[in-house]
């Protein structure tokens, strides 16, 4: 067993569509009223729906983050250079790895609801600080 594709509700259909394909390099894979489908060689991995009054709550039982992973750092690097140009929110200012002295790490961002994102690469992260000691980088932000 695998994940399929990920469902997430959002205020503005238009404007998540310009930001998951912008960030992710997603194309549009289907589309009806109300939802857009999202993914490589018509394949969905995001399936984004027009179902929220509110942004996201942290507040609230469901998805912490949502994790992409890349093959490299610099594609980490990249995206984030995107990230910065279409103003997203951070939480930590850079790369960072998933743990003190991990290989593995990214950046953390949110979308345009406050949905809590992260693009990563398995290696690359080791020369920068944790943001958070003894505990994984992912969880608390």
């Amino acid at each position: 067993m695998r994940a399929g594709h990920v469902g997430l509700n959002v205020t503005d259909l238009d404007r998540s569509v310009g930001f998951y394909t912008k960030v992710f390099g997603f194309q549009v894979t289907g589309s009806g009223d109300g939802f857009t489908f999202l993914g490589f060689d018509g394949v969905p991995h995001v399936t984004l729906w027009r179902q929220s009054a509110e942004g996201f709550a942290t507040d609230r039982s469901g998805l912490h983050h949502l994790a992409f992973q890349v093959d490299s750092i610099e594609e980490v690097r990249q995206a984030e250079g995107v990230l910065k140009a279409l103003g997203a929110e951070f939480a930590y200012d850079g790369v960072v790895p998933h743990g003190e002295g991990r290989a593995s790490g990214g950046i953390f961002f949110t979308d345009p609801d406050g949905i809590r994102l992260e693009i990563y690469a398995p290696s690359g992260a080791e020369e920068a600080t944790a943001p958070n000691p003894g505990a994984p980088t992912c969880g608390f932000f």
